[in-house]
């Protein structure tokens, strides 16, 4: 494996626990394309334009999707289902045409300027997102997002403030898909909208659909394959395109629940959970 993919699938990794962690209240976003591209262009514009440490700037953008995905979170998760799916899309489109008309960032040409991603940063930042996650698999928060997840009607009656908690988890997913996106944006040293665009979205939450929903590792299993398998049969040529598509729908058709539809062990399980 190349450092370029090895580089591309960590932070696709990293996008697919943005998609897990908000699935993990019930909530499907498509959205997160939307908040990739503002962390690489906040992170960009912060150290190629102010000259802003690269870290601090990560922080920095990181902290400000997650704004923005509380903002726009709250108005969208009170929709469901196919509403629901209808307004992340409509974000990841504002988005998009929002950098597409904004001159400073460059429009639809793009901006450069940006370095500092490696190897280390982007599988340390691997290493630490999951431990966190795992932690929380193991944590008493998980019996919370289960029950939010299950029957927000029972979670909200035994006290569990639902709305907080769906906010909370998109806020997060906001932010990791940021920090993942400035590591894009100063790996390739250059962005532009069409890099973001709502086919980035179908892709992350396939990752987390494919590997397994209810799977931390699912996600990982997922965003490899995705990431990977394009470049496994690049040899077919331009057949390439059509024999990728087709080996994910045969997948789909046979492991509807994703390749690892269990979950780990939880705080007060003793044995691994059908979820």
């Amino acid at each position: 494996m190349s450092l370029d993919l090895a580089l591309f699938t960590g932070i696709n990794i990293l996008l697919a626990w943005s998609v897990y962690l908000i699935l993990l209240t019930g909530t499907l976003s498509f959205a997160n394309g939307a908040f990739m591209a503002l962390g690489a262009y906040v992170s960009g514009v912060l150290t190629a334009k102010f000259g802003i440490g690269y870290m601090p700037a990560m922080a920095m953008a990181a902290a400000a999707s997650a704004v923005i995905g509380v903002l726009t979170g709250y108005p969208a998760l009170r929709t469901r289902g196919i509403y629901l799916i209808l307004v992340t899309l409509a974000i990841t489109f504002f988005v998009q045409t929002a950098i597409e008309n904004t001159k400073f960032v460059g429009g639809v040409q793009g901006m450069g300027g940006m370095m500092g991603t490696s190897f280390e940063i982007v599988y340390g930042s691997v290493i630490v997102v999951g431990a966190l996650i795992w932690l929380l698999s193991r944590s008493p928060l998980q019996r919370v997002l289960d029950a939010v997840r299950e029957d927000e009607h029972v979670a909200g009656a035994i006290g569990i403030n639902v709305v907080y908690v769906r906010l909370a988890l998109f806020g997060i997913g906001a932010a990791l898909a940021a920090y993942a996106g400035g590591l894009y944006a100063h790996h390739m040293f250059f962005v532009a909208p069409d890099h973001f665009t709502i086919i980035v979205s179908v892709f992350i939450v396939l990752y987390v659909i494919m590997g397994g929903v209810n799977n931390m590792w699912g996600s990982v299993v997922g965003a490899v394959i995705l990431t990977v398998l394009p470049e496994a049969i690049r040899f077919i040529g331009e057949w390439r395109q059509g024999v990728f598509g087709l080996l994910i729908v045969i997948l789909l058709l046979f492991r509807r629940d994703g390749i690892l539809p269990f979950r780990s062990v939880t705080a007060r399980s003793g044995r691994k959970a059908d979820a």
